[in-house]
């Protein structure tokens, strides 16, 4: 690898302005990117309501729906404003009390029940429900609620899934860049502290921001990504890829202290070793987003690509552009030096948990069981709505409709077009005396009824019926993602019609994340348990380095129950796969050491406290680099998708930090017999092992 190295350095030049030249390239690639904000377009394709969903689009030309509320207008501004929404760009249809009626149908002969679902004559609002020629998230959709909001400000309040994503893009795009800002400043921040230069915190961000940009413009190759794959890759890759940036630093010094008149030679040396260690710390990363590409759930997969491809980015740039960065201002950066304020090992520290590993273990198991119950009974969210601000006007929208017409959500259902008018009629009397529902309109509630069917306007029946299906829209008083909703869809859903539109695409969304929770759980540690196999030549080490980190993920994820806190869904998938791959490295680190010293004849406790001590000044930066990429961005965002995994993620760090400095050197000293005899390449010198154990117990020191 040191061929690599001297090759780098001697190209250093050339690479800096290929660096930068290839930012243009990356760049376009990011703006041409496109976001999708729809949260449910990652469900399976051959569920049936993604099915219906393709259905209601090529049969009646209708994508996304969305319900309108009009507040404090009187009958004529309702006439203008429907005339308006009609000519709105990608508007299909409307249906209202007047669209349903019109002007042909007399109004004593038509129930009074009909103009109920539609206005509150008390509170002086009036509903109806508009249909769009395009999906959910596509920028006509998005375009034309905005100018629907636009129509009647203060008066128009708009519900349902486009309105939702059209929030999320409104509030995202503002933020993003926010987002990045203070991960970068804080972590900066962090890294002038805990190291020796004031500037090269300053080259980190720059060669780690670069490898951002190439990992970000490199994903218009996959023509989109979700909303939150956007606002967290670039602060995820500075988390996690850090380390990599830090590990040539230290590697650097080390080697300039052996060829103290020729740095050149010391990098390349040092790029050499980079390599060789940051290539196996990167696998576990790698490792832990690949798991999320195994969720049915395709968000995980969008995530999971993206930031698997943006760790090894990292790593390439860690080795090519940071070093080619400090030879080129390594006099700037001497100017910079400082007293590091950490020292450079924690022997007292050390030899305290070595000698007295009886008292984290003890911790370890009371923490054990209050840590998988709250694990498994914390309580998550679905109802994309509440990861905003209640005053953002999806929020405000729902809360109107509630207020005004005792009803949360509107959903469709697919029946056969066929059906007689006898059958269709009593389907729908039937859906109107299931619990819940406040009403069931379709083409056969008005035909059949007190109203000739010569009289039903044509616009009405082209809406409602296609050449197989016919449409019924279903009021529900229930709430989005609640049991109620969910047992309301299950009661009217049957083998004849599909159940389509966001409440019953939420309901699959709750049944197929939680199998993926346990699919990408299993699947991540798995293959962190193979890779750490491999690296260790170990059966027990897997199993102990794994069970730690785990142990901080149980604390991590099971605080939000004793702390009263709802976490939206995706938190639940991917925080344990991310906090596993991201913080286990902390975890290998030391093992490598222990290692190391047993093999050189170390004793167990001086192999053990020898590891800990030169371990800590590593894992502490690392866990703090990583904690402050992400603190800040959870305590800013008001999105509370992307606040929750951030915070997650911050804390999590902090806890595996202090798992790894506490209970697993106290792990290796009950279990180093085991790991001896189950592993290949640990030293099994007994005799001096004895010796040097009694030396070291009795002087509380190392011995050398």
């Amino acid at each position: 690898m040191e061929k690599v190295g001297k090759a780098i350095v001697k190209l250093r030049i050339p690479i800096l302005i290929l660096s930068v030249l290839l930012l243009i390239p990356a760049g376009i690639g990011y703006v041409k990117t496109k976001v999708n904000y729809d949260i449910l377009y990652y469900l399976p394709g051959d569920i049936d309501t993604m099915k219906g969903q393709d259905i209601l689009m090529d049969e009646f030309n209708k994508g996304a729906y969305a319900t309108v509320v009009v507040k404090g207008m009187d009958a004529k501004g309702i006439e203008k404003i429907e005339d308006k929404i009609e000519n709105v760009e990608h508007v299909t249809d409307i249906i209202s009390y007047n669209s349903m009626v019109g002007a042909e149908v007399p109004t004593e002969i038509i129930p009074s029940k009909y103009r109920s679902y539609f206005e509150n004559q008390e509170s002086g609002c009036t509903m109806f429900m508009i249909f769009f020629d395009d999906t959910t998230s596509s920028d006509g959709t998005m375009a034309a609620i905005q100018e629907l909001r636009n129509i009647a400000d203060g008066q128009c309040f708009i519900s349902g899934m486009s309105a939702v994503v059209t929030d999320t893009k409104n509030i995202t795009q503002q933020e993003t860049i926010a987002y990045v800002v203070i991960a970068a400043v804080l972590t900066s921040i962090v890294l002038a502290l805990f190291m020796d230069s004031f500037l090269v915190p300053v080259f980190f961000m720059l060669s780690i921001g670069m490898a951002i940009v190439y990992n970000l413009g490199s994903n218009v190759i996959m023509g989109e990504v979700s909303f939150l794959t956007k606002a967290l890759a670039a602060v995820l890759q500075l988390g996690v890829t850090m380390d990599y940036s830090i590990f040539l630093w230290h590697s650097y010094k080390e080697q300039k202290s052996e060829y103290p008149d020729d740095h050149n030679k010391a990098m390349a040396v040092a790029i050499g070793n980079t390599i060789t260690s940051v290539v196996g710390s990167s696998i576990t990363t790698v490792a832990g987003f690949i798991a999320l590409c195994f969720m049915t759930f395709t968000l995980g997969l969008d995530l999971g690509i993206v930031m698997a491809k943006g760790v090894v980015i990292g790593v390439i740039g860690c080795v090519t552009i940071l070093p080619s960065m400090i030879l080129t201002f390594d006099r700037a950066l001497e100017k910079t030096m400082h007293k590091e304020i950490m020292p450079a090992k924690f022997d007292k520290l050390a030899n305290f948990v070595v000698n007295h590993a009886w008292l984290p273990i003890i911790v370890f198991l009371v923490l054990l069981f209050p840590a998988i119950y709250g694990y498994n009974h914390t309580n998550v969210y679905y109802n994309l709505t509440d990861t905003f601000p209640e005053s953002t006007a999806c929020s405000q929208a729902n809360k109107i409709l509630e207020e005004n017409f005792d009803m949360n959500s509107v959903y469709m259902i697919l029946a056969d077009t066929n059906m007689t008018a006898k059958d269709a009629t009593k389907m729908l009397d039937e859906l109107e005396n299931v619990e819940g529902v406040s009403f069931a309109l379709g083409y056969n509630s008005l035909a059949g009824t007190t109203i000739p069917d010569e009289l039903i306007p044509d616009d009405l029946k082209d809406m409602l019926k296609g050449n197989k299906h016919q449409m019924i829209a279903i009021g529900s008083d229930y709430k989005l993602a609640s049991d109620e909703i969910n047992n309301q869809i299950s009661t009217i859903d049957d083998q004849n019609s599909m159940v389509i539109g966001e409440a019953p695409c939420t309901k699959d969304l709750i049944t197929i994340t939680d199998k993926d929770f346990k699919t990408v759980s299993a699947v991540s540690i798995v293959a962190i348990f193979i890779i750490i196999f491999c690296v260790f030549k170990s059966v027990s080490l897997p199993i102990i380095l794994v069970a730690a980190i785990e142990f901080a993920i149980f604390i991590n994820m099971g605080l939000p129950y004793y702390l009263g806190t709802t976490l939206p869904f995706i938190a639940s998938v991917v925080i344990g796969t991310i906090q596993l791959g991201a913080t286990v490295d902390y975890a290998i680190l030391m093992t490598t050491r222990y290692k190391k010293e047993r093999n050189e004849g170390a004793g167990k406790k001086e192999a053990i406290a020898t590891a800990l001590s030169t371990s800590i000044p590593s894992i502490i930066v690392s866990a703090l680099g990583f904690f402050a990429a992400t603190f800040g961005v959870g305590a800013y965002s008001s999105v509370d998708m992307v606040a929750s995994l951030c915070k997650l993620m911050s804390r999590g760090a902090i806890i595996s930090m202090f798992v790894v400095i506490f209970v697993l050197p106290s792990f290796f000293v009950v279990f180093d017999k085991v790991i001896r005899y189950t592993s290949i390449g640990f030293g099994q010198k007994d005799k001096k092992e004895k010796a040097k154990n009694v030396a070291y117990a009795s002087t509380d020191t190392y011995s050398k």
